[in-house]
């Protein structure tokens, strides 16, 4: 028991906290709702375990400020982090301090950064995940292929599998009016160490660098189908063993093991086989050229600690939810909830463990250990490591999201990879028309 918690347990006449969670889905609030009574029975504080439309947080968090009637803590995402800090709304302080607490050198250094204040950081990181390419692992071996782990052993990889229509070496995003193209195209944008920012502002596309990335982009697309493809193709390609990688995020985890009916594997004639996820690899951190570290596309979730809490008692919570109750919290859905926090003072590597064996699917259940080795699960976890978001590092994460939402990136990469125009001229295109953005 953490000491905060501990100091609580005497005093159980403190007053309840509220806390905001996104996670709304029935089964998902009843997770919650017994961890917010276990912690009720430990320490005597009671929580009030409220849901909120993810779509509708960042209006109500604002209308719940201006009226002096923030919840204790809130669950949300990066994006809302830092401006939160600026706004009033959330006490960054109050988060660091259980950081420190709970052990900063246990949490994954990524998650940390991407909320780091000048003193410590916006919120408690919770859970992440990380972007993967999903690749045949089994058809790599058998030719001889290293893991897709750079752009070039991507492009080696084409060249050596791409035998359409029986094979198709990738199935590339190339639906302009998909998010899903915007954010595979941000991860390969992010691999080659390119982005539209800097401290600044908007600074444009360094172009040698992205045409890099274009000229790469336009491979990825040469060795997919024709048409207009998203993440439902990809899937289905990858599924019927039609694609050599996709990029897909780790939900396609359970399914790739035959535990959702609604998504089976066609591989086999069987749609509850895990034959197909034994032959699969992951890789989460890939680079380009002009960037050999690479990068892994990122999204984390936080616990924030609002101006208007009940510090004490919105501490005890948070480091309940983030020590005792991790693996709980965790198992609301561990195939998209990877343990930011790695383990404890006593074991390292407790909740990687605990987290590995949490069962994950939809019709069938099976813990991931199960259905992938520890090489695997260690590649999934070790993306939060390096994950990266455009504008982060920069305190430009707003702009970012205004320019990737505005999908001229999209359009102006299909219209490259369509051949109708130069890479300098898509290059010079994307600068001109994203500059206008503010």
């Amino acid at each position: 028991m953490l000491a905060a918690t501990a100091a609580l347990i005497a005093t159980p006449s403190l007053a309840d906290i509220r806390f905001w969670t996104t996670e709304t889905q029935p089964p998902r609030l009843a997770l919650q709702q017994e961890m917010a009574t276990a912690f009720e029975e430990e320490t005597g504080i009671a929580v009030e375990v409220i849901p909120v439309e993810e779509s509708d947080l960042g209006t109500r968090a604002t209308a719940a400020f201006a009226a002096g009637d923030l919840p204790d803590v809130i669950y949300h995402t990066l994006q809302y982090a830092l401006p939160w800090v600026e706004a009033g709304i959330l006490d960054a302080e109050a988060a660091t301090e259980v950081v420190e607490s709970l052990g900063r050198d246990t949490f994954a250094p990524a998650p940390l950064d991407l909320a780091a204040t000048e003193d410590g950081v916006a919120s408690v990181p919770v859970d992440g995940w990380t972007q993967m390419i999903v690749y045949r692992k089994d058809l790599f071996d058998e030719a001889g292929l290293e893991a897709p782990t750079s752009y070039a052993a991507v492009t080696a990889a084409i060249e050596a599998l791409h035998n359409p229509p029986e094979l198709f070496g990738f199935v590339a995003a190339t639906k302009v009016d998909e998010n899903f193209m915007s954010q595979v195209l941000e991860h390969v944008f992010l691999a080659n160490g390119v982005s539209p920012v800097d401290e600044s502002g908007f600074k444009g596309f360094d172009e040698a660098a992205t045409i890099e990335v274009l000229e790469f982009y336009k491979a990825l697309a040469d060795a997919s189908p024709e048409g207009e493809l998203y993440w439902d193709q990809s899937r289905s390609l990858y599924f019927s063993g039609q694609a050599a990688m996709i990029i897909w995020s780790p939900f396609i985890l359970d399914e790739l093991a035959g535990l959702r009916d609604d998504a089976p594997p066609t591989i086999t004639d069987d749609p509850t086989s895990s034959e197909l996820a034994s032959r699969t690899g992951i890789v989460t951190n890939f680079s380009g050229p002009s960037n050999p570290d690479g990068a892994a596309w990122g999204d984390v979730r936080y616990f924030g600690i609002t101006a208007d809490a009940d510090f004490d008692e919105a501490q005890a919570f948070i480091e309940y939810a983030m020590d005792e109750g991790y693996t709980q919290t965790l198992s609301i859905a561990p195939e998209g909830k990877f343990p930011v926090r790695r383990g404890n003072a006593e074991n390292p590597e407790a909740f990687i463990e605990a987290w590995s064996r949490l069962d994950v699917g939809v019709d069938r259940k099976a813990p991931l250990s199960e259905l992938y080795d520890a090489a695997m699960i260690d590649e999934i976890v070790g993306g939060l490591d390096v994950a990266q978001r455009w504008g982060v590092a920069e305190g430009q994460l707003a702009l970012a999201s205004k320019i990737i939402n505005s999908q001229v990136i999209n359009r102006v990469v299909r219209e490259y990879i369509d051949g109708r125009i130069e890479a300098a001229e898509a290059v010079a295109k994307m600068n001109e028309e994203l500059a206008a953005i503010e």
